[in-house]
């Protein structure tokens, strides 16, 4: 077993960070504190945990140009784009903080004549929270903020692409001054995180990740009754309609498939278009698609970095290979990409026609630069399309009818639908999944529930 978790930046290959694994000890140290720590943050008054994590957030934030370069260096992201993580990170720390109170007040019950009767939302007790590499901020808040506002502690395990991440976000709390032990993280190995659920001392685990790291999580958890949220992968459709307004359709539909390199669980993977408008969508996209810039994201002009993994270019030039072998028309010219040479993470982007759901590239999760276009004749045959994936997390409808909209969304097995956007989290939202794109929810409202227990109260008077 390795002593030392070793990342490997995708920029140039080269080693960026090493550190090494939490021992036995560390990690019973951990768990301690973190028990030990959440009896007493639990009796906080919202107010006080609020004003903590919102000094954290603005802490985090003060340091945006230093963590926009890391994390371009870590996991690719061009550093023109790299910011607005941060800025994400932020947005949705506030909004969580500031329905705290609402959210984590008693609900009263109607009187009667001698009882008092309320519900109180109590807080779990020791949060795990294991995040990936791809949007290493904003998915570690989705359940980090909310599990501290809600008066529980919060072990953190994060990718070994990214455990800068980790270090800063607890940088920011300790700077903030968060009593020790409520916010804690742990470098750890695949097996010793499984064993900490099987055996620790936790009350829930909040996973994002693959639907295969899913089932593992799913599986250690198993017996032991313990609150498990898992937002997992995706294979997000979009459905451009005959009244749609193209141009902006093509402009945000490009975006939402190659941002990130594609390497997004709600990214746009295949696109259905009416076929009334299919030549001028296909014509824009395609056209908007060979203005990107594939190279160094460290340098302002990329807009297109590498894919952190080889064997996710792999996969992806796969994927496409497959595609073009069974018939499908590839519209890029990866020539036209100097920086796309074979056997690297360097890929170009690129938008397939003449596809089907027989195609890999139509039905498995990508996770890279590559969106299928496919024409249909109908809403009832785009519905059906979207319908037919494994996955659940988005779905998005171009279109100026919000009627229609609404009606075919009903249709649609989704998590979350979207008209004219996508590729998008709204905080106020329940950000959930629905088949093999995961369950539970965080965000919004309900991601309280989840990071609570409901305990009933009925207080009875009597005479003398």
């Amino acid at each position: 077993m390795p002593v030392t978790q070793q990342t490997f930046s995708p920029v140039n290959g080269e080693l960026y960070a090493e550190r090494t694994y939490a021992d036995a000890k560390t990690i019973e140290e951990t768990l301690i504190r973190a028990q030990k720590a959440q009896q007493a943050w639990k009796q906080v008054p919202i107010a006080e945990r609020a004003a903590f994590c919102r000094a954290a957030t603005e802490a985090f934030v003060a340091k945006t140009e230093v963590l926009a370069e890391e994390l371009s260096w870590q996991m690719g992201r061009p550093i023109a784009f790299a910011a607005s993580e941060m800025r994400g990170f932020a947005d949705r720390s506030r909004y969580m903080v500031d329905i705290a109170a609402h959210k984590l007040a008693d609900i009263m019950l109607p009187e009667q004549s001698n009882v008092t009767r309320w519900l109180r939302r109590e807080p779990l007790g020791v949060v795990f929270s294991v995040v990936p590499w791809n949007y290493p901020y904003l998915t570690a808040v989705n359940s980090i903020i909310p599990a501290i506002m809600a008066g529980n502690s919060v072990i953190l395990k994060h990718s070994a692409q990214t455990p800068l991440c980790a270090e800063r976000i607890a940088e920011a709390f300790a700077e903030a001054g968060l009593p020790e032990g409520v916010f804690q993280f742990l470098h750890l190995t695949h097996d010793d995180t499984t064993q900490l659920i099987r055996t620790a001392p936790i009350n829930f685990v909040a996973f994002t990740g693959s639907v295969e790291g899913g089932r593992v999580i799913e599986q250690a958890a198993s017996g032991r009754f313990l609150g498990v949220g898992l937002e997992l992968g995706g294979k997000d459709p979009a459905y451009v309609r005959a009244d749609v307004d193209i141009h902006h359709a093509a402009t945000n539909l490009v975006d939402g498939a190659f941002f990130n390199t594609g390497q997004a669980c709600c990214g746009i993977e295949r696109i259905y278009v009416h076929d009334t408008v299919y030549d001028a969508f296909v014509e824009q996209f395609v056209e908007l698609t060979r203005g990107y810039v594939l190279g160094n994201p460290l340098e302002q002009k990329t807009t297109l970095g590498p894919m952190v993994r080889l064997q996710g270019a792999a996969w992806v030039r796969q994927q496409i290979a497959e595609a073009v072998a069974e018939g499908a028309t590839a519209c890029i010219d990866p020539k036209a990409f100097p920086a796309d040479e074979p056997n690297s993470r360097y890929v170009a982007p690129q938008v397939l026609l003449n596809v089907n759901h027989d195609m890999s590239v139509m039905r498995e999760e990508s996770f890279g630069p590559v969106v299928g276009i496919m024409k249909v004749s109908s809403d009832a045959e785009a519905v059906q399309l979207m319908n037919d994936s494994p996955y659940g997390l988005t779905a998005s409808i171009w279109t100026q009818d919000s009627v229609a909209a609404a009606e075919l969304g009903d249709q649609i097995a989704t998590g979350t639908l979207y008209m004219n956007r996508c590729d998008y989290l709204e905080p106020a939202l329940a950000w959930t999944g629905v088949k093999h794109s995961g369950r539970g929810c965080t965000l919004s409202e309900v991601g309280y529930e989840v990071l609570t227990r409901p305990k009933s109260f009925y207080l009875r008077t009597t005479s003398a």
